[in-house]
């Protein structure tokens, strides 16, 4: 079985938005987390998706999810304090139906609007074949490290650094493990789970993830996203001008 769990737990706090949580923000006509979940919904080998979504949204994404139809939703939770505490309420979720050792899990943040199926596709096969799977691009930039944020003695070979992205794969055997592990050793707010497995001493299996798979945090992300959706649409109606001899 392969479940996709999103969470959506945070209020966005780097959006700089007053009046809604940024998964809430509508581009092409949908909020944010319509377009993630739909991604998870139209792809054939996930067959359930649940949500960790801030408290006091339940109601309101559970109206979005009926408004537009969104398939194969088995649960959505509260959210948590931290990003991982909202992850855990979405891994317990998952485990109450998902009983089998080598059943899969999708972790991904609810702000994934741009998710493509071969995406998805690639990360399950991953997991499937190595236990764990996260994508990752190779880093473009180059990278100081500071501890101060002013002054900087160090840096990184930006060709061995690379960022990471979701949705991140693991079997809910490994899944279970970790977050089991992270209790008894007093890990409480790793960013991410495959931070977890890496602050446990476990290696993570690595593979090509999609540059136009952002994750939207900060208003720049969101004239990103807003731009390319734009741009997609053009080139429907470019397409269909051709097709019509307009």
């Amino acid at each position: 079985m392969v479940t996709a769990m999103l969470f959506a737990g945070g209020i966005g706090a780097r959006m700089q938005s007053s009046s809604l949580p940024k998964q809430f923000l509508e581009v092409g006509g949908k909020p944010i987390i319509v377009h993630t979940m739909e991604h998870f919904s139209a792809h054939s080998m996930v067959e359930g998706i649940v949500i960790a979504c801030k408290e006091d949204w339940i109601d309101y994404l559970v109206e979005l999810i009926e408004k537009f139809h969104i398939k194969k939703i088995r649960a959505v939770v509260p959210g948590g304090e931290t990003g991982f505490a909202s992850i855990h309420n979405g891994v317990v979720a998952v485990a109450s139906f998902s009983k089998e050792p080598d059943d899969l899990i999708l972790i991904c943040d609810g702000v994934r609007p741009m998710l493509s199926e071969r995406l998805i596709t690639d990360c399950i096969l991953t997991t499937r074949k190595y236990g764990t799977a996260v994508p990752v691009t190779p880093s473009i930039d180059s990278l100081l490290y500071s501890t101060d944020g002013e002054t900087c003695g160090k840096s990184y070979d930006r060709n061995q650094m690379y960022v990471t992205q979701a949705p991140q794969g693991y079997t809910m055997e490994r899944i279970l493990w970790a977050h089991s592990e992270a209790e008894k050793r007093g890990i409480t707010n790793p960013i991410s789970s495959s931070e977890l497995f890496i602050e446990l001493g476990e290696r993570v299996r690595l593979f090509k993830g999609e540059r136009f798979n952002i994750k939207v945090t900060t208003p720049e992300d969101l004239v990103t996203l807003r731009a390319q959706f734009y741009y997609e649409n053009y080139k429907k109606f470019a397409r269909e001008e051709l097709k019509y001899g307009l």
